[in-house]
């Protein structure tokens, strides 16, 4: 498709750029949500990959006169002078700037001509506010971590040490904080850096909790097995971080690995609700919550352009992740006391 050449930018050899790059074409239950959840793994790969605002022949010349223009002597001195602490803070420069501005004038030219917002970058386009790239999917990451800070608290004021699991989750629960710091900065601020840390982070808590399933179901009588399990979880952590870091960091790869140990994790857990759901009357609090964890993250595919450019589908499963926290703890501390309680009296634990 074609932009009007009158609204479109005068590149630095007087040419009107107006072609637009093409567009890139975007047991039982348990095993159709896991199929749905594959599905929209594939799909974010393709929406992380490649994205058309970027590859615009507009707003590649847009960048690149404001860069020439704006970020070179004089005025570059005085973008740093008049840029806010906050901003400089945070590492915006002059040619972060230039690229915000000119994806919101390709924008207004998508708009202008009727046609469908474009993702720049991976992402759509967010209105910043302060430093915050995506304030609302920052404000929520922010809200998961306070959540699971209240509920660990909580965790910790009314299980006893002596229950065979507290020190399992809390550590779970130092590794969930951490992943959850991480979106936050992630959000506020996209940089190599600040991506890499999301992205392990997240791996990291579907990979705890796999080893918090494995304590809960084997480890309690069998904790040679639970150890040699966390090892095996080292293992695979530290390769799949150094693939990702030393090699090539594939995109593909990160997803389909994420999706292949979730749903692992998911079934593990779903397997033991199970076994227990006569034995155990808090047991639908587990079962819900992974499904809800998985399930909610069908949210995904709603994949539309941000509402008042700040909230996006990313955005609401994240928001919608924040009661999850509740009812897990409340399952967490549930089955810590009956633990305590059973080792007290001296009956195994299945």
């Amino acid at each position: 498709m074609q932009l009007s050449s009158s609204r479109a930018f005068v590149s630095s050899d007087g040419t009107r750029p107006t072609t637009m790059a093409s567009a890139i074409p975007r047991c039982t239950s348990v095993k159709l949500l896991a199929v749905a959840t594959v599905f929209l793994l594939l799909v974010s790969v393709t929406t992380v990959q490649s994205s058309q605002g970027d590859k615009e022949p507009v707003y590649r010349d847009c960048v690149k006169q404001c860069v020439r223009t704006n970020c070179t002597g004089a005025r570059l001195r005085g973008f740093q002078s008049a840029q806010p602490q906050y901003m400089a803070l945070t590492g915006w420069t002059c040619r972060d700037d230039c690229r915000y501005q000119c994806m919101w004038t390709t924008v207004g030219l998508y708009q202008a001509e009727g046609y469908r917002v474009p993702q720049f970058h991976g992402k759509w386009p967010f209105a910043r506010f302060l430093c915050f790239e995506e304030p609302a999917s920052a404000l929520a990451s922010l809200l998961n971590g306070l959540a699971c800070l209240l509920m660990l608290l909580r965790y910790r004021s009314t299980v006893p040490r002596q229950s065979p699991m507290y020190h399992t989750i809390n550590a779970f629960s130092l590794v969930s904080l951490n992943a959850w710091f991480w979106s936050t900065v992630f959000h506020t601020r996209d940089t190599y850096l600040t991506e890499k840390m999301d992205y392990f982070c997240a791996t990291a808590v579907i990979l705890y909790s796999i080893y918090l399933c494995c304590v809960r179901t084997l480890g309690l009588r069998r904790p040679g097995v639970s150890s040699m399990v966390g090892v095996l979880l080292i293992l695979a952590f530290t390769s799949h971080v150094s693939y990702l870091t030393f090699v090539s960091f594939d995109y593909g790869y990160n997803m389909a690995a994420n999706a292949t140990i979730g749903m692992v994790n998911l079934l593990w857990w779903l397997c033991w609700c199970w076994q227990n759901r006569r034995t155990l009357p808090y047991w639908w609090k587990c079962g819900l919550v992974v499904m809800l964890l998985h399930g909610l993250a069908l949210l995904e595919l709603l994949d539309f352009p941000p509402m008042l450019w700040i909230l996006d589908a990313h955005a609401v499963w994240h928001l919608s992740t924040i009661p999850v926290h509740f009812l897990f703890y409340s399952f967490l501390i549930d089955d810590s006391l009956y633990l305590l309680n059973t080792e007290k009296m001296g009956v195994k634990v299945e």
